[in-house]
């Protein structure tokens, strides 16, 4: 098994036919630039761009990395940025904790730093927030992928990029506090997740 067998059973279940015409015809932007990476046999570096990189924006970045490694795409690495640093909301990590990935705390401090594990073989998604520019992420030859509105307004330029994308979910922070919470995190987990695996799967 490529990924572990719960996460798996997650992917199983998803339903790429579900996505809308319109929606297939955003996402077919970044499967464009997929496939055109692969013809060139290239490196492909996403970075997963969201204001405070504490929610959409990790989601994006983890299951684009297990989509790829679940349809044998070689060569590609996802990050994750904001225009601000926070720190990864815990939900998220309960959430996907509770989808089948495991999720270990590699620091206790206010902004925490989390392996984010799909596989037993693969290499963790290191998890922590950090604007769009940090260090840790690719500094050139990368597609910048937008995942909420504010953040694309606030971004008229991410340099080093070769490709700008606009992928915009709705926040599932509208949900802290309420007894839907949990439902809404699955939700836009399992939306994300439904996206990633329409992308990756037309790789083959």
């Amino acid at each position: 098994m490529i990924v572990f067998e719960k996460i798996a059973g997650v992917i199983d279940t998803l339903d790429i036919n579900e996505i809308s015409e319109e929606r297939k015809e955003i996402l077919n932007v970044l499967v464009d630039y997929l496939k055109n990476k692969i013809e060139d046999n290239a490196a492909i570096r996403l970075n997963f761009i969201c204001t405070h990189n504490s929610r959409r924006s990790h989601l994006s970045q983890i299951w684009a990395q297990t989509m790829a490694t679940y349809y044998n795409i070689n060569h590609v690495s996802c990050y994750s940025g904001g225009t601000e640093a926070t720190a990864m909301f815990p939900k998220v990590g309960e959430t996907l904790t509770n989808q089948g990935f495991k999720i270990a705390k590699l620091s206790d401090v206010q902004n925490p730093v989390y392996s984010v594990k799909f596989s037993e073989n693969e290499p963790s998604v290191i998890a922590f927030s950090k604007t769009f520019d940090d260090a840790f992420n690719p500094a050139s030859q990368f597609a910048a992928i937008m995942t909420c509105s504010s953040a694309d307004e606030a971004c008229p330029m991410v340099l080093g990029c070769d490709k700008r994308i606009t992928i915009t979910y709705e926040d599932p922070k509208k949900s802290d506090g309420t007894p839907q919470q949990t439902e809404t995190y699955l939700e836009r987990s399992q939306q994300i997740a439904t996206e990633m695996k329409y992308v990756f799967s037309n790789l083959r």
